[in-house]
């Protein structure tokens, strides 16, 4: 029995996984205590209301949850009081970053808020050189020093981030010792990011600090609640592990939720038979998007609020287009939507609390959501004051209230429709051949409109698409990553000395991870960083004895040229040790129609050519072999899908909606 949970900024969604089959839910968030939502949710699969919690939990549950909490700490800067420690002379490392800037001619530009201040940067007297060799040994007296400051200052979390540490960890692991006696959370960037780069290793290591006791007393709260039952936390990069290990690995959980979401499209498409496909996961808050092609997509240049994070992560990129996006107007007079979010409190107006226009209330006005079913009718929505709004708004405009509705979905398409492009035709995949994978709650309202804007010919929305990450997080198997930096060129790259370093790391990680989880079939994946030699930065292909013709093929791929006969430097290595277990299969229809089904009703939507008459179909009357031509409005308890008259469906046997183009 399984059950997972993702917290989102809007709403929190359960999936209940058992021999049974599988059953849903979905609550508001509670964002000044994630751990609300989710005891309501287990009231409401497990009531037991004679106890205190609520809730009787079974013995044989296991729960995946993804959450935001690190996330929106970082952002809201509400992590950690943290001291950071590094080489002396290097303590303004955090402040000077890189050179490159992302809006080079923007005379505004403003830099992000301070993780910590210049005071908490504090440097030791030692010194490494790049190889590893002692130049300055570290003083006796540091560990003593930073103690008596750490106490002095109320420190709660300490970083630490030498220079050159990747090559000889010892520096960083004495003063680690010295520090942890003060029973304070300490993170070293030698076991966070064994890797060069000093800026990007420092901030990894810093964030992880920064969030580490936040996460850390969250996961303590909820599984004083949960008792026994193993509570497991999604990782960034797609794997799980169990919750009372997530506080020192902190930085691993910036992307748990939207991770989740990818992993279950991709479990989908593979039992479908899709290996290229791009995940659409517009939710109430942002908009996630990922190429996957054959295997999902990992990266280590992610950036969260302009801070580089090194570790691997799932390549999601994220915008600020969801069903609460708000549509305001600019010191022009212009409109604009995003990337500001209503959330869940105090929401869009349609939620009666709301007095910003968003997304869900333009849909609602437009006849795309029905107010009398959203949420399977257990959330009814006030048109009226919708309409209130939308008229004052477009007076501002200087139009009507129909063409500012339109205007504020078109706009929102547009945002999207260019995060899907970062993902594919900027990195050389033409999107047209991809299946555009459609979830989140609000991701079918407008899935149409970008395939058709980006030429896409194929469009899945899973059978639970309002609930796709809870589905992919009770999917995922327990991973650990491991990287090491590791600099070899010419005749350094012979297979024999890459393998014996690559059993060490490998080794290191299974006995960690057989620690951690118990059952499963133990699955290695082995990685090289490999570049030109003279280049500033690698690609990260699978290790094999084609990697060096998996570099080019690659390489070509991304920057449309390669150089075959230029020499080679391996700069790290890399590995993903895997507990597979064996899945669930997911239901299917129990029985087959070719028959076209009846509306349950008609009502009118408007569209930019005018209003138009359609057919409203609940989506529990769909079944397999079922097909529709549109304009069409399917609505299910979670989302609702909109088929223009352009556009036809069909249903798979698992209970996928198959759109194309007519």
């Amino acid at each position: 029995m399984k059950l997972g949970i993702d917290t989102g900024g809007t709403f929190t969604d359960f999936l209940l996984l058992t021999d049974q089959g599988i059953a849903t839910h979905k609550v508001s968030s509670t964002p000044d205590d994630p751990g609300r939502a989710i005891l309501a949710g287990l009231r409401h699969f497990f009531p037991a209301p004679d106890l205190p919690p609520g809730f009787c939990l079974p013995d044989n549950l296991e729960i995946i949850h993804g959450t935001t909490v690190g996330t929106n700490a970082l952002l809201q800067r509400k992590g950690a009081r943290t001291l950071l420690v590094t080489t002396r002379g290097f303590e303004d490392v955090l402040a000077i970053g890189r050179q490159n800037r992302a809006s080079l001619y923007d005379l505004q530009q403003e830099r992000p808020a301070e993780i910590i201040g210049r005071a908490d940067c504090v440097g030791v007297k030692e010194r490494l050189r790049w190889d590893g060799s002692v130049q300055t040994p570290l003083a006796p007296s540091a560990g003593k020093r930073l103690r008596r400051l750490c106490r002095q200052q109320g420190i709660e979390a300490v970083a630490v981030c030498l220079l050159h540490s990747y090559a000889n960890s010892a520096h960083e692991r004495m003063l680690a010792d010295e520090l942890r006696r003060l029973a304070i959370p300490v993170s070293i960037s030698s076991e966070v990011l064994p890797e060069f780069r000093e800026y990007e290793r420092l901030t990894t290591t810093l964030i992880n600090a920064y969030l580490a006791p936040l996460i850390s007393s969250y996961i303590k709260r909820l599984t004083a609640k949960l008792g026994d039952i193993p509570l497991y936390i999604q990782q960034s990069g797609g794997g799980v592990l169990p919750g009372e290990t997530v506080g020192e690995r902190a930085v691993h959980t910036v992307l748990s939720g939207p991770a989740g979401g990818v992993h279950g499209a991709f479990q989908l498409a593979a039992e479908m038979g899709r290996e290229k496909i791009i995940t659409f996961d517009m939710g109430g808050t942002s908009t996630d998007v990922s190429l996957c092609d054959g295997q999902p997509t990992l990266t280590r240049d992610y950036r969260l609020d302009s801070y580089p994070l090194r570790i691997q992560v799932m390549d999601i990129h994220t915008v600020g287009a969801g069903g609460g996006s708000i549509a305001r107007l600019d010191a022009g007079g212009l409109l604009h939507v995003g990337p500001q979010s209503a959330g869940a409190d105090p929401g869009p107006v349609c939620y009666g609390t709301g007095e910003e226009l968003t997304v869900t209330d333009a849909n609602l006005f437009l006849g795309r959501l029905l107010a009398d079913r959203f949420l399977g009718g257990a959330m009814p929505l006030l048109s009226e004051r919708v309409k209130r709004k939308m008229t004052e708004l477009g007076r501002r405009l200087g139009l009507s209230a129909r063409d500012t509705a339109l205007g504020i979905i078109r706009l929102v398409n547009i945002g999207m429709a260019k995060a899907i492009r970062a993902v594919s035709l900027e990195r050389g995949h033409d999107p047209k051949e991809f299946t555009l994978f459609s979830f989140g709650g609000a991701s079918g309202l407008h899935c149409c409109e970008l395939a058709a804007e980006l030429g896409i010919t194929e469009i899945v929305v899973p059978a639970r698409a309002g609930i796709l990450s809870a589905q992919g997080m009770v999917m995922a198997d327990p991973a650990l990553d491991a990287s090491q930096s590791l600099f070899l060129r010419g005749r350094q790259l012979d297979g024999s000395l890459l393998a014996e370093r690559f059993a060490r790391l490998v080794a290191d990680k299974k006995k960690e991870i057989l620690q951690l989880c118990r059952s499963g079939r133990l699955s290695i994946a082995r990685f090289v960083d490999i570049r030109y030699q003279g280049q500033s930065f690698e690609l990260t292909v699978p290790y094999d004895d084609h990697c060096t013709d998996t570099f080019h093929a690659m390489h070509r791929q991304q920057f449309g040229y390669a150089l075959p006969d230029a020499p080679l430097e391996v700069v790290a290595i890399r590995c993903t040790v895997s507990l597979v277990r064996p899945k669930q299969a997911l239901p299917r229809a129990a029985s087959h129609s070719d028959a076209e089904p009846e509306p349950d009703e008609r009502r009118e939507v408007m569209f930019a050519q005018g209003p138009q008459p359609l057919g409203i179909y609940s989506r529990r009357q769909l079944t397999s072999g079922h097909h529709l031509q549109g304009p069409a409005l399917i609505v299910d308890d979670y989302t609702t899908i909109l088929l223009p008259s352009r556009f036809h469906l069909s249903v798979d046997p698992l209970l996928n909606l198959l759109i194309k183009p007519n």
